[in-house]
């Protein structure tokens, strides 16, 4: 059976549709779907009953709770299908394309993602400004959660998932993005994205707001601690802090033995930078990534010292741009460091032990 879950508030106008569409597109299953909404004040549960008189539906109406994705979850609970869908009822996720989902299952995935952002998928007369919040949520998550970062679309609202991906886990998100949970706590090996249209909203309101985004980043964090993330951003805190030292005693032990004219302390600088950087990578490979060894030794190296040439460009090029704006110098340089540092984590964590 698959279960069809949709969480409500203020969907009265649309549900009918809805739901009349989804029984065309699933005349070929044996499904439910189960409607969890959070006591809505245009009556969206009452719709809710009224339809259920006529299609296989189970309505939850909840006083005392509210959000999203526990709604999800508590539709999770209630479900009775081996495959879950989740959908909005607001028509942006057209039921036609349930069965593709189920089918994209049925081949084997253990979650089949409704996605935008692969090719066949898109949104219809979005602004610019939303296009760009979007893409750049899905990039951010990318970037701080590996596990996802071949994933297109790992904020869609509309996915299927079978059962014992989810089952027995511990599903605690924060805001409305309760994918991206799934996908870095659930039990899978394989997603497929199947391409949709975001179509246009028929009648309510956006839940995109300032909040929203805030829970968004707050989920990301939450997410990265679980996986371990923020204490591998700690450890390469610390490894660098320690570089620094190395740099500094040998560059004054150099100085000392070859002299402090500039041709020797420029000689003395890049042998101490030189043995800054393997310190830094003996550590980071021996602590921060022990876990992360898939490449071979000499390419981790080899990666490691371009993320480091890496972080020196960026560090560079915020310091010129930020002096070249009239910002004090050291300050200038501070902000080059944290760029430079961001980069070099970003690279080390995807490229030398991605």
């Amino acid at each position: 059976m698959i279960s069809i879950i949709v969480p409500t508030y203020n969907e009265r106008e649309n549900l009918g549709e809805l739901v009349d569409r989804i029984s065309k597109a699933l005349k070929d299953y044996e499904f439910e779907i189960i409607i969890v909404d959070d006591d809505s004040p245009d009556k969206t549960w009452e719709k809710a009953r009224e339809l259920a008189q006529r299609y296989p539906i189970k309505v939850i109406r909840r006083t005392k709770e509210k959000g999203l994705s526990s709604a999800i979850i508590r539709g999770f609970k209630e479900a009775r299908g081996d495959v879950f869908v989740v959908m909005d009822a607001d028509l942006q996720h057209p039921p036609e394309v349930i069965p593709e989902l189920i089918k994209a299952l049925e081949n084997g995935a253990d979650i089949a993602i409704g996605s935008r952002y692969v090719k066949g998928g898109r949104v219809k007369n979005w602004y610019w400004w939303r296009k760009l919040i979007s893409k750049g949520a899905i990039m951010i998550g990318r970037v701080a959660l590996p596990r996802i970062r071949n994933i297109r679309d790992p904020v869609s609202g509309f996915f299927a998932v079978r059962r014992n991906v989810i089952e027995n886990v511990e599903l605690n998100p924060v805001g409305f993005k309760i994918l991206l949970e799934i996908l870095i706590k659930g039990k899978y090996s394989k997603t497929i994205e199947v391409p949709y249209t975001f179509g246009l909203r028929r009648s309510g309101k956006s839940k995109l707001n300032q909040k929203q985004i805030f829970n968004y980043l707050r989920h990301l964090y939450r997410l990265m601690k679980w996986e371990g993330e923020i204490d591998r951003l700690i450890k390469f805190s610390i490894v660098g802090m320690s570089g620094i030292v190395v740099n500094q005693f040998f560059l004054w032990l150099f100085a000392k033995m070859l002299g402090r004219g500039v041709v020797n302390l420029m000689l003395a600088n890049v042998v101490a930078t030189e043995i800054a950087i393997l310190n830094n990578f003996t550590w980071n490979d021996l602590w921060t990534f022990k876990d992360l060894k898939g490449k071979p030794l000499y390419k981790r190296l080899l990666n490691f010292h371009l993320a480091a040439l890496t972080g020196a460009v960026v560090q560079w090029v915020v310091f010129g741009a930020l002096v070249y704006l009239g910002v004090h110098y050291l300050m200038a340089n501070l902000i080059g460091i944290g760029f430079s540092f961001v980069v070099r984590f970003l690279v080390n964590r995807h490229v030398t032990w991605g």
